[in-house]
């Protein structure tokens, strides 16, 4: 005669045939495209994105420089009076760019050409300008150049780029008679 024991274990069993259920389901592939994109954003992602603020903000701090460049050569040549007025210009270059405050260098500069040379010899006073050009057709004009220079430290610092950068804007405009 055979007799059986009891089984005791049922509610046992039921809780590992459970488990073993849920463990096949996580050995599908399902869910893995998601965790390697994220794996993928965190590694290569955030170091796209911080050199993409980085670089953005470099530019635009470029643009600046170059603009102030340009308000300041802008106010020189409406006449030969403001040409000559280095106070005025530096601020009129500082007002275009006033975050960078200070830190921007601005030297602006006043020199003569001949009209039938322009890209050619430039004189310092108006006087040598005057006898170099001789021609009839030839005269002199002035010129008003002005050169912003600033060094920006990046927000943040990458290993492999310098820790400023010196960011430099001209621009040369004819000083109305």
């Amino acid at each position: 005669m055979k007799t059986t024991m009891p089984r005791r274990c049922g509610s046992f069993e039921r809780s590992v045939t459970a488990w073993w259920k849920r463990f096949r389901i996580l050995r599908e592939d399902r869910g893995d495209a998601l965790v390697e994109m994220a794996l993928c954003l965190s590694l290569i992602g955030m170091p796209l994105l911080v050199g993409t603020v980085e670089l953005g903000s470099l530019f635009h701090t470029s643009i600046e420089v170059s603009n102030a460049a340009n308000a300041g050569a802008m106010y020189g040549m409406i006449s030969s009076t403001f040409a000559a007025n280095s106070s005025a210009i530096i601020a009129a270059a500082q007002a275009e760019a006033s975050d960078l405050g200070t830190s921007m260098t601005v030297v602006p500069t006043v020199f003569y050409a001949c009209s039938g040379s322009i890209g050619g010899t430039q004189y310092t006073t108006q006087s040598a300008a005057s006898a170099a050009c001789t021609s009839s057709s030839n005269h002199s004009l002035e010129f008003i150049r002005v050169v912003t220079s600033a060094s920006i430290s990046p927000p943040i610092r990458c290993p492999g780029l310098p820790s400023t950068f010196t960011l430099v804007g001209t621009s040369v405009m004819e000083v109305q008679e």
